[in-house]
């Protein structure tokens, strides 16, 4: 599995662990210390004698705060930290054996070239195969480690991952457990009828199925878990009075849990889902019918009307198709996003016809940004098509620009000495969201003036101004505005009046 950045990562084989083997090392260990403590032996001794039991993963682990204050002492090699390891899922319960993956992530601060080599400690204290990959470049790198474990009965233990080159240093211990369901009950359906405060819903979809009985989900069993307060549920799907699948989630108001059959013959009935705790609670009864049915030779399935779309405003690509059937039968289909799968459905065709699904927008990064292809797959009872469209690159938004009021910047009285009304100066701002050229024109009066051009990053001030009226001692009317490019906008009008100062009066 490659990393963020490319990096090749090994996945550790799967192994198997029991009780047996964690409880044998512990008996040793244990043993041996009782028998130094008889012998007066010191601390330090008993810590020597441990060690010569401990493997070398546990040792490992007790130096771990060691080897990462190392991390920041040692010069000359790349800092490294990791991640304390996570597992698939903490706490299973469910049927077994039962597969429990991990994975952690080591940071290295790189300058240059350097050999990153690390191992899995497990809690029984043996430790995987040392697996190595090369980084180079300048800056934080990450690599990302997976492993996968099989577990075939009750377990309680520890992951670690130690790092051993360019530093040595070992992550935290990721705990999990593993609970090991007993075989299916059968319900007594009495118990069907008890109520409790947690709610449950479930239906079938399709209710009914008629077509060819193949492999593949032909029902899905879909419920609804409501709590009051946010909690971890436990739950089992009852399929015809028999448990049939197991499940623990922390919900906080309400989730979706659910499951699928395909059966090979004819067959009806229902399925209850069942709460167990926090409080125990049953569902209605989904009713299903099943009629397996051959289709129509000439029953097909096709695709065609590939629309995409690109949405500049977040970087973000959507798309639209029609499905085809000509028969009766069930539709799945597959949106790929330059190859990955990013959306699945399917719908369900009773006499044949056409649907329109949709792709919602998906998020754009990297190279996806600059142009792609969108791919629709469907997969009918007889055969599957697909079709593939290349979507736009994302572009920048354009500048857009806005204008404030007019407002009168000055009046010019020495016009007033011609027989004149008073001169008047006009000022607004321009407004941009980026750098950009501003076409606009001032219109005085309900007249338009010249267009002017202006180069605007931000907020500029323009002006304009007009003489007096002749044989008149005010000037008076109104000013906008008025943008053209980028985008259009506009000051809207603005009345103005100016007036001629009174003449002194004359001395005595």
């Amino acid at each position: 599995m490659p990393d963020t950045y490319g990096v090749g990562v090994a996945t550790v084989p799967e192994r198997i662990f029991s009780l047996t083997e964690w409880s044998t090392l512990n008996m040793k260990v244990s043993s041996l210390a009782r028998r130094a403590a008889a012998f007066g032996a010191s601390a330090a001794v008993l810590a020597g004698m441990v060690g010569l039991v401990a493997s070398p993963a546990q040792a490992a682990t007790a130096t771990a705060g060691t080897a990462a204050a190392a991390t920041t002492t040692s010069t000359g090699r790349p800092k490294v930290s990791v991640t304390t390891p996570k597992p698939s899922t903490r706490d299973y319960e469910g049927s077994c054996p039962a597969k429990v993956s991990f994975s952690a992530k080591i940071k290295v601060k790189l300058n240059g070239k350097a050999k990153v080599s690390y191992r899995w400690l497990h809690g029984d204290g043996s430790a995987s195969k040392v697996k190595s990959v090369w980084l180079k470049g300048k800056g934080t790198k990450y690599v990302k480690a997976t492993q996968s474990n099989t577990f075939g009965e009750d377990t309680k233990g520890w992951e670690a991952l130690q790092v051993l080159s360019p530093r040595k240093v070992t992550s935290k211990k990721g705990y999990f457990s593993v609970d090991c369901a007993s075989s299916p009950t059968v319900i007594d359906e009495d118990q069907l009828t008890k109520r409790a405060r947690v709610s449950a819903r479930a239906w079938a979809s399709p209710e009914s199925y008629v077509g060819p009985c193949t492999p593949g989900d032909k029902i899905d069993f879909n419920g609804v878990i409501r709590v009051s307060e946010p909690s971890w549920v436990k739950y089992r799907w009852i399929l015809n009075g028999e448990v049939v699948d197991y499940g623990k989630t922390k919900v906080w108001h309400q989730k979706r849990v659910g499951f699928g059959i395909s059966p090979r013959e004819n067959q009806r009935g229902y399925a209850v889902l069942e709460v167990l705790r926090p409080d125990r609670t049953y569902s209605n009864r989904a009713y299903y019918k099943v009629w397996c049915k051959d289709e129509a030779p000439d029953s097909r399935v096709s695709v065609s009307g590939l629309v995409t779309s690109t949405n500049n405003d977040g970087c973000k690509v959507g798309a639209r198709a029609d499905i085809h059937s000509n028969g009766r039968g069930r539709v799945e289909w597959v949106w790929k996003v330059n190859g990955e799968s990013v959306l699945r459905g399917d719908t369900w065709f009773r006499h044949g016809g056409t649907r329109n699904v949709s792709l919602s927008e998906q998020a754009l990064s990297g190279a996806a940004t600059r142009g792609g292809r969108i791919t629709l797959t469907v997969f009918g009872p007889r055969n599957s098509d697909s079709i593939t469209q290349s979507y736009s690159a994302c572009q920048s938004p354009r500048p857009t620009v806005s204008v404030s009021r007019v407002a009168v910047a000055g009046q010019r009285n020495d016009q007033c000495r011609d027989n004149r009304g008073p001169g008047v100066d006009f000022r607004a701002t321009l407004t941009s969201t980026g750098p950009t050229t501003v076409k606009y024109y001032w219109v005085i009066d309900g007249k338009r003036d010249q267009t002017l051009e202006r180069q605007v990053n931000g907020s500029l001030d323009v002006s304009w101004g007009i003489g007096g009226t002749h044989g008149a001692s005010e000037t008076s009317g109104s000013a906008e505005l008025v943008v053209i490019s980028p985008n259009s906008a506009s000051s809207g009008s603005t009345a103005y009046v100016a007036t001629c100062p009174k003449p002194a009066a004359a001395k005595g």
